[in-house]
């Protein structure tokens, strides 16, 4: 596997060309550079590594990704990509918190991606993805009004070791793992578990 180099940015800049959906028409509007991590724009919260504060049901944490708002004016079809080849291990279709996991191998070895907050999931567990076709998309209008518009924008981790297994949920019967997002409470535990996705990407491009 050429993984190096399949490496993507797409992922982050959520995008390979933005595209406008009229009815059945996708009209491709500016191509994005997806070899460089500039054009990433954090919401105001979602840096790597910020300390979040508690609220109901939830301890104080690390933050253990980056949230990422979308690249474009576009809140209908916004697209998401994986940032390499890799398998979806796991698979959560249950609102505003419906996410993928995808499993990657390259020549240091494997890591995996958690891609959250997501909407149109358009892949099946244990299927193989490459960064040039969308997993997702970002929430659409319709969506954001009925969630809330603090999910314009996606989670994203890049995570050192395996997930966690989970028992079998009849309710969510493809979501097998999941993350260490709410056990990191300390500086130690963020980088036990988690790479910091920008420096991550920067260092494989």
């Amino acid at each position: 596997m050429n993984t190096v180099s399949n490496i993507s940015l797409s992922v982050l800049l959520s995008v390979f060309a933005l595209l406008r959906s009229e009815g059945n028409l996708f009209i491709p509007l500016q191509a994005i550079d997806r070899s460089s991590t500039n054009s990433i724009v954090l919401t105001d919260i979602g840096e790597f590594g910020l300390l979040r504060n508690e609220r109901p049901g939830i301890p104080a944490h690390y933050h253990t990704g980056i949230d990422i708002k979308r690249p474009s004016g576009n809140y209908i079809n916004e697209p998401i990509f994986s940032i390499m080849e890799g398998v979806i291990i796991s698979k959560r279709t249950d609102g505003p918190y419906a996410q993928l996991i995808i499993e990657h191998q390259d020549e240091r070895g494997k890591f995996w991606t958690l891609y959250e907050h997501i909407a149109g999931i358009e892949v099946e567990l244990y299927q193989p993805v490459t960064p040039d076709r969308p997993i997702a998309r970002f929430m659409n209008t319709m969506e954001l009004d009925k969630y809330g518009w603090q999910f314009d924008h996606f989670h994203f981790e890049v995570l050192k070791v395996a997930p966690i297994p989970l028992q079998k949920d009849r309710t969510k019967p493809e979501r097998h793992f999941s993350s260490y997002t709410l056990v990191c409470y300390t500086r130690e535990d963020l980088r036990k578990y988690f790479h910091h996705p920008l420096e991550f990407l920067s260092e494989r491009l």
